[in-house]
């Protein structure tokens, strides 16, 4: 499992035991955090899955590919550095720890 830190734009934090295998996106849906709508499912044809890394994560994380950085042209005030599309973040161990914070609201 590794342990994820969801933090609402209010400030409210959701710490969550996600599987590896899940995506960073699947672990907040099923657990009811709210701000992640995942409106398409994960199949990265949205931005209603878009979070700020906590910048200690940045350089941590895969790159983003080309299909995930067109989509969060998309996204609510994104930020170059720390968006990111939460169903494409696989959840392996090495996330142990990941920090991400949703934005006031997803478009």
């Amino acid at each position: 499992m590794a342990r994820i830190t969801y933090v609402e734009h209010n400030g409210r934090e959701h710490v969550i035991d996600v599987a590896p295998g899940l995506t960073v996106m699947e672990g907040a849906r099923d657990n009811g955090v709210p701000g992640i709508e995942a409106d398409c499912g994960g199949a990265c044809a949205c931005s209603t899955c878009h979070v700020y890394v906590d910048a200690a994560w940045v350089a941590k994380l895969p790159p983003k590919d080309a299909m995930e950085a067109d989509m969060l042209d998309f996204a609510w005030q994104p930020d170059p550095e720390r968006s990111r599309l939460t169903c494409q973040l696989k959840v392996t161990p090495a996330l142990d720890g990941l920090v991400v914070h949703l934005p006031e609201r997803q478009i």
